[in-house]
């Protein structure tokens, strides 16, 4: 069986510079503006073309696209490159036209997702301008998703990976340089990140050219939507994006909610999603984006055995990346709240709410990681059907516990009710999941997720622990708080490991050196 070790490496190396930019970006968004009316107007017109991002590019695109581009890649360099530049050509008409008419309509488009906003004398127009300057952000990350996917079907998955730093960094730099432009002309520096967001999308794409020119593509002037090739993309398109993007969906609905609490609340929502994204991005979706392409060529060649056996290699190596990791995350959280956003207009009084929500969005982590991999083997074999039935489903229950638990739990409720829906959608794949690989027993698995479990919460409820007697004994000032992150996160790691290998989990062992083999 391929060892898909060195991938998910190469492509958590790369991810892991991304993810650690990306909390920069997040603390200087928090040091400019903490949260208001601004940042709560901001996120909600990221959010726009943020659901469309899924819908035409990424996680949909590349589900869709790399299955069909391997089948391309055994017929030689100039099938392949005609193929992809087929889509590259229908991408930049179909998300293009797509983004025009979100810069016309920008405005309409807030008054629907965040309904609440009209309350707010100028809030509307706030977020709506923004979302008519952020709207470019969705053409070139669509290119970029493309530019993404092409590389990993090369088995290239570093620079893929690392591109999104890119994006960051921009981000950062921009709202930085501007802020005092802005403030002195009566301009809202908000509208400085909004900038940024454009040109880091833009960058995101422009460092992936040279290695699409290394690994052999080549650009044509080429449209056609008759071709079987492009038909089965479509065919497969449109189902996955639907059913990849229920979590999206889930978040505008969830917009559409919460701005018709008290202000503040989308934004503290938003800070919790993007530190759980740290271990989403950094294990997660790394081990989903490297099995795809290995689902893509077992099912091409009708292989079910291997591709059952990389599934769950694949399974338990995702849980034993994301069972630990979110167990410390949820036990540290308000540490490691403080630690990352605790500085300029972001006040102690937003630290509390922020790590509440993100004790509730690290349960679903593993589930959320998991799910990727699982739907990746329907993907791989052409089926985009059953994805959608579970995504729909996932959303139905989103919905439903959003409107019943937000006037008891108010903002808490959200991230509550992705979690459910998480685990409502990887439980329907797994159900459905013998019709593609057939009978197999999940016993193992099962007893494998539950020592994992036991000994993650062990050493984190260990880690919560030592830093609690830390900081009784040393205070709360920020170096305390970040040695004793630190310090007590890695002692939880190695109590961890210490339980692990008291209950048998031989595998640990063997991820660890795979990890570390060169």
């Amino acid at each position: 069986m391929a060892d898909i070790a060195k991938s998910v490496r190469s492509f958590t190396l790369g991810t892991a510079i991304s993810r650690v930019m990306g909390l920069v970006r997040e603390q200087v968004f928090a040091y400019l503006f903490g949260a208001g009316m601004s940042t709560d107007a901001f996120n909600a017109a990221f959010r726009i073309p943020n659901l469309l991002r899924d819908l035409f590019a990424e996680n949909a695109l590349s589900a869709a696209f790399v299955p069909v581009l391997t089948e391309q890649k055994k017929k030689g360099k100039e099938a392949q490159n005609l193929f992809a530049s087929n889509i590259l050509n229908t991408l930049l008409v179909f998300v293009g036209a797509a983004t025009l008419a979100g810069i016309v309509f920008s405005t309409w488009l807030v008054r629907f997702i965040a309904p609440g906003f009209e309350k707010i004398p100028g809030k509307v127009g706030l977020a709506g301008n923004l979302t008519a300057v952020m709207f470019p952000f969705l053409l070139f990350i669509a290119l970029a998703a493309w530019a993404m996917s092409f590389l990993n079907t090369e088995n290239e998955f570093f620079i893929p990976a690392l591109a999104p730093s890119f994006f960051n960094v921009f981000s950062i730099v921009i709202p930085v340089a501007l802020y005092a432009y802005l403030k002195v002309r009566g301009v809202d520096p908000i509208y400085g990140m909004a900038i940024g967001v454009t040109v880091g999308g833009l960058m995101q794409l422009m460092v992936q050219g040279p290695r699409l020119f290394k690994r052999g593509f080549r650009y044509s002037f080429y449209l056609n939507f008759r071709d079987p090739e492009f038909r089965k993309v479509m065919a497969l398109f449109v189902p996955v994006a639907i059913g990849l993007s229920g979590s999206r969906i889930n978040i505008f609905v969830n917009t559409m909610i919460i701005s018709l609490l008290p202000e503040r609340s989308l934004t503290w929502l938003n800070y919790a999603f993007r530190i759980q994204h740290l271990p989403l991005g950094l294990f997660g979706i790394a081990v989903g984006t490297v099995a795809l392409p290995a689902f893509s060529r077992f099912a091409a060649e009708g292989n079910i055995e291997e591709t059952k056996r990389m599934l769950f290699d694949s399974l338990k190596m995702v849980l034993f990346l994301t069972i630990p990791t979110s167990a410390l995350i949820a036990f540290l959280a308000n540490p490691i709240t403080s630690v990352i956003y605790e500085h300029g207009k972001f006040r102690a009084a937003d630290t509390p709410p922020v790590a509440s929500i993100l004790v509730l969005y690290m349960i679903g982590v593993p589930f959320i990681s998991a799910l990727r991999n699982v739907a990746g083997v329907f993907y791989a074999s052409k089926d985009a059907r059953a994805p959608m039935v579970a995504s729909f489903a996932s959303v139905g229950v989103n919905i439903i516990l959003n409107l019943s638990l937000m006037r008891v739990l108010g903002y808490r409720a959200f991230p509550l009710s992705a979690t459910i829906a998480a685990v409502v959608n990887i439980l329907i794949l797994v159900l459905l999941l013998p019709k593609k690989i057939g009978a197999f027993d999940h016993k193992p698995l099962l007893r494998y997720m539950g020592f994992l479990t036991v000994a993650s919460l062990l050493g984190g409820g260990a880690a919560g622990a030592l830093f609690y007697l830390l900081r009784s004994a040393a205070g709360s000032s920020f170096p305390v708080k970040l040695v004793g992150v630190i310090l007590c996160g890695g002692a939880g790691l190695l109590i961890f490991f210490g339980i692990c290998r008291m209950l048998g989990v031989h595998e640990v062992r063997a991820y660890v050196k795979r990890f570390v083999k060169i």
